[in-house]
């Protein structure tokens, strides 16, 4: 199934898909349509364009997802977004292209997501392994090596803030501010703001500008 909001796009997807050897069963203008046609269809794959009316092509995997999970989505964008493809892959999609690739390719794509694989643009590979990276990390408070509200101080800090200031934006008193900091001091084995800093910068927690 075709899911875009251009007609010509979708005319030359149906042509490209019909000539490599697949059948297209329907057609959707939009991500509500999208939805609707792929529980009345329910396709094995579906090319779903990112950017559309009325409902966004990641809403709408995430919505064709819960329905009907064995339908593999593969989306299809204008752009290399990190953001975007990350949005995609959790919500279910199967494969990400961006829209300058080959027939071959998307046809590729098509018959991967088919078979239980995961189709990716090469010029997404580095973004998909920062993204793994990124979900890797501790996400349960009880692994974190510091709190999110030691992290936000913490970024604050790194940002040139003093404790003052720190506390303004946090809205908490400077003395749980300076509370917060020894809790990170100790649990970064640092001395100082400076070694929090650095430590954590290595550890991926802050990030400096």
């Amino acid at each position: 199934m075709l899911a875009d909001d251009h007609r010509m796009l979708r005319e030359g997807l149906r042509r490209s898909m019909v000539d490599q050897g697949f059948d297209v069963v329907g057609e959707a203008r939009d991500g509500d349509e999208a939805v609707r046609l792929a529980e009345e269809l329910k396709p094995d794959v579906i090319l779903m364009d990112v950017t559309m009316p009325e409902m966004d092509g990641v809403e709408a995997t995430r919505q064709i997802k819960e329905a009907l999970p064995d339908t593999r989505v593969v989306m299809l964008t204008m752009h290399a977004d990190q953001e975007v493809l990350a949005s995609a892959i959790r919500a279910g999609a199967s494969g990400y292209l961006v829209k300058d690739c080959s027939t071959e390719e998307i046809a590729s794509a098509v018959r991967m997501a088919a078979s239980g694989e995961t189709a990716l643009s090469p010029q997404l590979a580095a973004s998909m392994l920062d993204e793994v990276r990124r979900m890797d990390q501790p996400t349960n408070e009880d692994e974190r090596v510091i709190t999110r509200r030691e992290e936000e101080v913490l970024q604050l800090i790194a940002d040139g803030c003093s404790t003052p200031e720190v506390a303004e934006r946090l809205f908490i008193s400077q003395k749980t501010v300076k509370n917060h900091l020894a809790s990170i001091y100790q649990k970064l084995d640092a001395r100082d703001r400076t070694q929090a800093v650095l430590q954590a910068v290595r550890m991926g927690i802050v990030h400096l500008d």
